[in-house]
């Protein structure tokens, strides 16, 4: 007899615990998920589109032109 065996009494009217089923995502919240990771994406792109473009304005409104100068 390597092992002993616990014996659990279980009373009337007693519930066994459940055990906690993992977190499975649905579909929609699959998708929301997506969503809002494409949605920061482009924020980002944007952003960075509009830093550039102001950084180029701002490098061109200070060069003299040829037929200013």
């Amino acid at each position: 007899m390597p092992e002993k065996k616990t014996i659990r009494i279980v009373k009337k009217g007693e519930k066994a615990e459940p055990s906690p089923k993992p977190k499975v995502n649905t579909a929609r919240e699959a998708a929301r998920d997506m969503v809002e990771t494409v949605t920061n994406w482009v924020s980002e792109f944007q952003q960075k589109r509009r830093n550039e473009t102001a950084g180029a304005l701002r490098l061109i409104s200070k060069t003299p032109r040829g037929s200013e100068a």
